[in-house]
C-alpha cells in the first residue's frame, strides 16, 4: 500500500489507483527544491514510522554507495528492509561509462522503484532525475548532504524545542557540510554564520575570521572534518571544551562525522557534555525511511 501525502494529512490508496490517477514521484536532490511544510511533513512521518512497516513490500531500491560509505548506508539498507523493501547495491563508478546516463535509467526505471546514489557531481543525480520516473536521492554529494541535514534537525528539535530559533555555527570550510547547513537554513529559516579563515568563507552565509568572537551568543556548534592539506590553516579554530564554555548557556557540539580528535575538535570537547552523542545520529533510520517514504508516494 501507498502512501499519499496531502496538505491537510495522510491517507491511503492502492499502488493502482496511483497508476491510474498518474502523481508524480519526486526527487530529493537539495533541500531547498522543498518548502519549509514539506520537509516538516517528513519530520511528521518520522515520528509515526512504526505505521508504514510494509509499506515497500514488493518494491526494489537501487543503491550507489562507494565502500567507504559506512552510516548513510547501514541506515537506509536497513531501513529499507524494515519497511519491507528490498536493495540492489552498486558502487558508483558503475555510473562512469561511455553509455550515456540517460539511457541507463531509461533501462533502470524498469525494475527500481526508487533509486539512492552518493556521488561526487550533483549534475549526475539531476541527469538522473530528470530521466527517470521514479525517486532519485541524494545520499551525499560534493555540493551537500540533504538527509543528513533532516536528520541531524529531526534530532535537535527532539532535543531542544527552540532549534529553529537557536543561533547556528558552522566552524570549518566551504565544502559539501557547510554548504548544506547553508541550504537548510534557507529552507527552515534559522540563523546561521560561519567561522573559518577568510579563503574558506561560504558564499551567503555571515562569516567571521575569529573563533573567539563567533562562538559568542551560539546554541549549536557544527563542524566538518578538515583534509590534510588545509589542516594547518585551521589550527587556530579548532573547537575544544574551554571555546564551548563561552557559547551560550546549553549549546551543543553537533560535529559532522567523520570526525577526529586533535583535529576539527579536541579530545575534551568531544569527551565532554557539549557533545550531542553518538546516539544523536539514531535519527538517520527513520529520518531516511520517512524521506523515501514522502518521495515515493508524493
Amino acid at each position: 500500500m501507498n502512501i499519499i501525502i496531502y496538505s491537510h494529512g495522510i491517507e491511503t490508496v492502492t499502488s493502482d489507483l496511483k497508476m491510474k490517477r498518474g502523481w508524480e514521484m519526486q526527487s530529493f536532490i537539495r533541500l531547498t527544491d522543498f518548502k519549509k511544510d514539506e520537509l516538516l511533513q517528513i519530520f511528521k512521518i518520522a515520528d509515526n514510522i512504526e505505521e508504514y512497516r510494509g509499506s515497500l513490500e514488493g518494491k526494489t531500491i537501487v543503491m550507489f554507495f562507494p565502500a567507504s560509505s559506512i552510516r548513510t548506508r547501514v541506515t537506509f539498507e536497513k531501513g529499507i528492509y524494515l519497511l519491507g523493501g528490498q536493495t540492489i547495491l552498486f558502487d558508483p563508478s558503475t555510473l562512469d561509462k561511455k553509455e550515456d546516463i540517460k539511457d541507463v535509467c531509461g533501462y533502470l526505471q524498469n525494475w527500481a522503484d526508487a533509486v539512492i546514489v552518493r556521488y561526487k557531481d550533483i549534475n549526475m543525480l539531476e541527469k538522473m532525475s530528470a530521466a527517470m520516473n521514479v525517486p532519485v536521492i541524494n545520499a551525499m554529494t560534493d555540493d551537500n548532504h540533504p538527509c543528513e541535514m533532516m536528520s541531524d534537525l529531526y534530532a535537535l528539535s527532539k532535543r531542544r524545542t527552540s532549534y529553529l530559533d537557536d543561533e547556528y555555527l558552522f566552524v570549518g570550510p566551504s565544502g559539501n557540510i557547510g554548504k548544506a547547513w547553508k541550504e537548510a537554513s534557507e529552507v527552515f529559516g534559522f540563523s546561521l554564520s560561519q567561522c573559518s579563515p577568510d579563503e574558506y568563507a561560504v558564499p551567503g552565509v555571515r562569516h567571521s575570521n575569529s573563533l573567539q568572537e563567533a562562538i559568542i551568543g551560539k546554541d549549536v556548534v557544527c563542524t566538518d572534518s578538515l583534509s590534510q592539506a588545509i589542516l594547518n590553516d585551521f589550527e587556530d579554530y579548532q573547537i575544544t571544551k574551554g571555546v564551548l564554555e563561552q557559547a551560550n548557556k546549553g549549546a551543543i557540539l553537533n560535529p559532522c562525522p567523520p570526525f577526529y580528535r586533535g583535529e576539527e575538535v579536541s579530545a575534551d570537547a568531544i569527551d565532554s557534555d557539549f557533545f550531542v552523542g553518538y546516539e544523536f545520529k539514531d535519527s538517520l533510520l527513520k529520518v531516511q525511511q520517512a524521506i523515501l517514504i514522502y518521495c515515493m508516494s508524493k
